[in-house]
């Protein structure tokens, strides 16, 4: 078994053993370079590598060869290009250069560029990403590459990534040169994201039009059953289910994507996959082809996977935490405080780093996180609530608190747990509980960031973080470096960190009305949907930070304003119009069937000639009757909101603010009739699978 890990694990994937395997020793080393390092890579030796790679790729079977990017779509873009090339005697040879390996130059203005491209300047530009190993998929061979705008502005999500993940390097050598490590050449941020998803019948799935076209239900009662027996976590997986996961675990597999966690979630027909540590580009590029895959891997079981942040309203949606901390070249766990983190001053810097940025700049970690779908879920009692804070626990809090009133001395230890069995094995209590109600909690030796949403890309929330921690450390650095008594001016810096930004710290219940009230005391921001937390994009100090770290530009961070606000719009307007076609021609005939069916059977009784009883008939035809009226009624309340939206002539944060508070509450009147229609309409004229059928048919 172990070898068959072996042979399958990376089989896919232009790694380092392939090129150290393929590539001339000198030209390797150059490369190595260039990945390890960021030295510039000459043409030259693009020109060798790409040769080694086609040679490789063809000898997999690729006929094909696409430069992979991930634009500010959510969803990753290809162009496919054969690697064959017509001879004057009408054969073909393979051929792929180093300047096919190193640029590609897809269409700029269609991909959303909030302005920055526009029809008549449609050139960009994608430009191969070589710390990110090529693969091979569908007989192609995949180059992960950034994509840029003619004038060189960032189009997609790897791009501030990078250059974020330079700036944290840069900012936390520094300090760590203070501390005497003069040996690490590099930082990375190190991420593992755990991905919840839902899978249900692909045939429920095609017979739901709102799951094909917005990715959740728009319409649904809820199940006499849902989640609140507790018996479908970590329960015993369905042979279906099972197949679906050991196939998908042997694809990624194949891609070198180290899946290593796989389980039942809380609410029936969820699920969650977790993969191993990786630095924050490639556990980004990985996430996005788990995502792929599952969707991919899912069809070919007769299922369809759901990575909607809500797709049933009324059972917990589905997250993406992130698990992130920071590593130095050599193995080192900046965020790992050892047996006596009191002791230990250098991670108490880093951590006290972590948490000033939180507070400094909560509203760009909530921006981070912020979607239409994540909107339905944070809050909720399955996930976080919008207000950011940080979970520490009870040892790193008590050791905080003796540094902001002297000098820490002490580390609390979790000691013995006892079980009272005396044939169980002893076991060594942690130092501190978990919160699962927290944003933003230490476990151990990271954060795990929970606010995410299921279906967005992880690069956002990684690039945010890694910008903000790494202005941390730059005045963190700027103040130590000046210093003549380090010691002190350590525990001088530590203590008014603390002091000043502890209120971002939260150890206790997140779901609680008090710590909404609590917080608002704090003067911790609580930004409830998406409309609220996108314009932190282009505030002043936020503006200030990502260009003095150059991860964007103003220009860059404008456009993505109104990216997320467009975004917004289409989305609401696309289920809106969605909900409308779907009461107009499906609940609404039901319906009238049924009160046809009803007035029929009392018609029927009377034309009898028998004094019976049709006072239950009557009264059922009565109430159904008048949903039908005020649901028609609803329907063009929604259709006309939906119309005056579109000649709505504010900005467009007016018109996103339109869509939500007037389209977006309209929807949901909509829903809360349509959903008591549901509840009385025969089954066998109910023209939508029912939530019972959906997530316990499977």
């Amino acid at each position: 078994m172990e070898n068959t890990f072996r042979e399958t694990f990376g089989k896919n994937v232009f790694n380092d053993a392939v090129m150290k395997e393929r590539l001339p020793e000198a030209t390797y080393r150059v490369l190595k370079k260039t990945i390890d390092e960021g030295i510039p890579l000459e043409p030259s030796v693009a020109e060798v590598v790409a040769n080694a790679m086609k040679d490789w790729a063809i000898e997999k079977g690729a006929t094909h060869f696409a430069h992979w990017f991930q634009p500010l779509t959510g969803v990753t873009a290809e162009k496919r290009n054969s690697f064959i090339s017509p001879t004057q005697d009408g054969k073909v040879i393979a051929e792929f250069s180093g300047k096919e390996l190193i640029k590609g130059e897809p269409d700029a203005s269609s991909f959303p560029s909030g302005g920055l491209r526009t029809t008549f300047e449609a050139r960009g530009y994608t430009a191969w990403d070589c710390t990110s190993p090529a693969f091979i998929m569908d007989n192609t061979l995949y180059i992960p590459t950034a994509f840029c705008s003619y004038t060189g502005e960032a189009l997609d999500l790897k791009i501030p990534l990078l250059r974020s993940m330079e700036a944290l390097s840069k900012q936390a050598l520094r300090v760590l040169r203070l501390f005497g490590n003069n040996t690490a050449k590099k930082v990375v941020a190190t991420v593992g994201p755990e991905q919840e998803y839902f899978l249900i019948d692909k045939k429920m799935y095609e017979k739901r039009k709102d799951l094909i076209l917005t990715g959740r239900t728009l319409f649904g009662a809820r199940s006499p059953k849902g989640q609140e027996m507790e018996d479908h976590y970590f329960a015993s997986i369905k042979e279906r289910i099972s197949a679906f996961m050991k196939e998908l675990d042997e694809e990624l597999w194949k891609l070198g994507i180290p899946a290593k966690t796989k389980h039942n979630e809380v609410a029936p027909s969820q699920y969650e996959l977790a993969t191993v540590y990786n630095t924050a580009n490639i556990a980004s590029d990985h996430n996005q082809l788990t995502m792929e895959l599952m969707k991919k891997v899912a069809l070919r079981h007769g299922l369809v996977c759901l990575l909607h942040e809500k797709p049933f309203t009324g059972i917990n949606g589905s997250g993406k935490h992130i698990n992130w901390s920071m590593s130095t070249d050599d193995g080192q766990n900046l965020l790992e405080p050892g047996h006596t983190p009191h002791e230990n001053a250098q991670f108490l810097v880093f951590l006290c780093a972590v948490i000033k940025a939180i507070d400094e700049y909560a509203d760009l970690v909530r921006v981070s996180a912020a979607t239409p779908g994540n909107d339905h879920r944070l809050g909720a009692n399955e996930a976080p609530p919008a207000i950011v804070s940080i979970f520490l626990g009870e040892q790193l809090t008590d050791i905080l608190e003796q540094i902001e009133n002297g000098v820490a001395a002490t580390s609390k230890n979790g000691g013995v747990l006892k079980i009272g069995v005396s044939t169980l094995p002893t076991l060594w209590k942690d130092t501190t509980d978990r919160n699962r109600t927290s944003p933003f909690a230490f476990t151990g030796n990271k954060f795990e960031f929970r606010m995410v949403g299921s279906s967005s890309s992880i690069a956002t929330a990684c690039f945010v973080l890694n910008t903000i921690v790494a202005e941390a450390l730059s005045q963190i650095a700027d103040r130590l470096e000046k210093t003549s008594n380090f010691d002190e001016e350590v525990q001088a810096l530590l203590q008014e960190i603390v002091k000043k930004h502890k209120k971002i710290i939260f150890n206790g219940d997140g779901y609680s009305e008090e710590w909404g009230k609590e917080a608002e005391r704090r003067g911790l921001p609580n930004i409830r949907t998406t409309v609220d937390a996108i314009p932190a994009l282009i505030k002043e100090k936020n503006v200030k930070l990502m260009e003095k770290h150059g991860v964007l530009n103003r220009r860059e961070l404008e456009s993505r304003y109104k990216v997320m606000l467009e975004n917004y719009i289409k989305t609401i307007n696309i289920e809106a119009l969605t909900m409308i076609d779907m009461a107009k021609r499906q609940i609404l005939p039901a319906a009238i069937d049924f009160a046809t069916k009803i007035a029929e059977s009392i018609n029927s009784v009377r034309a009898t000639g028998l004094n019976a009883d049709v006072s239950a008939q009557s009264e059922l035809l009565e109430e159904v009757s008048s949903l039908i009226g005020e649901f028609k009624k609803n329907i063009t309340e929604l259709e006309k909101a939906v119309d005056e939206a579109s000649n709505v002539n504010n900005d467009l944060y007016g018109k996103a603010c339109y869509y939500r508070n007037v389209v977006f509450n309209k929807m949901c009147i909509l829903r809360e009739i349509g959903d008591k229609l549901e509840n009385i309409v025969d089954a066998e004229l109910w023209p939508l699978p029912t939530y019972a059928e959906m997530l316990f048919g499977v």
